[in-house]
């Protein structure tokens, strides 16, 4: 690990998630991502580095994060932002919006932005990078969890490997593809709603972007799109 960091130029940041920490480096003139258990690189990191940083879970103490800018909801220029929306789906915003700029791609109904982590959050974003609103629901692995940790019989999966049958036999597939089913239903039916094109993020993201493509669902896939948006501000 301590070889990884050294390897990279004097460009970082990092995005503290609820149950990872997410790091983009500058390798020469590329952008390198990277997902760890939180806390894990507090004695390897080189602290001098970090541009600046972004948190939607808990702020470890010990880390002087403080030394870095912060990067809060009000360093980011989207329109109509409530005070309460998370400072991740800000960023994958406006990480969309610039994107969708860029590419031409951008439809006259707006974007629509599934970020699939802990909790899957959709954000709706207009043709002129306004907010205007969105979901949340339970993210995969909070799904598994609520069903194991709230019933008697069922247990959480043994294996993640989601089975391409509808209607599985086994308990751990049919926990596995009830939960991707809800995922890509609300999704499917948000983009029908909103009428936008559809961007999705996250550490869930691969799995549900090869079912949307299966549904013939169109769908921008940027894994990192909320890191690309703080790169986008600050780099």
């Amino acid at each position: 690990m301590q070889e990884l960091f050294e390897e990279q130029s004097k460009k970082s940041f990092l995005l503290i998630g609820n149950s990872r920490w997410h790091w983009a480096f500058k390798n020469k003139k590329v952008w390198e991502f990277l997902d760890t258990p939180i806390n894990n690189l507090l004695p390897e990191y080189p602290k001098e580095t970090l541009l600046a940083w972004a948190s939607v879970g808990k702020i470890p103490t010990s880390f002087y994060l403080d030394q870095f800018p912060q990067l809060q909801l009000k360093d980011i220029p989207l329109l109509n932002v409530p005070p309460w929306l998370g400072v991740d789906r800000a960023l994958a915003g406006w990480g969309a919006f610039q994107k969708a700029q860029k590419l031409s791609s951008m439809s006259t109904n707006g974007l629509l932005i599934a970020d699939a982590g802990t909790v899957l959050s959709l954000t709706k974003i207009s043709s002129h990078g306004k907010f205007e609103g969105g979901q949340l629901a339970a993210g995969l692995n909070l799904q598994l969890k609520a069903m194991s940790e709230g019933t008697q019989n069922l247990k959480y999966p043994s294996k993640t490997n989601y089975t391409k049958r509808k209607f599985p036999q086994s308990t751990d597939e049919s926990m596995l593809r009830g939960s991707l089913e809800s995922l890509i239903g609300m999704i499917k039916q948000a983009k029908e709603d909103s009428a936008g094109t559809l961007w999705i993020c996250g550490g869930d993201a691969p799995i549900i972007f090869h079912a949307l493509q299966e549904r013939n669902v169109e769908v921008f896939h940027h894994p990192n799109l909320v890191l690309e948006g703080m790169i986008d501000l600050k780099s």
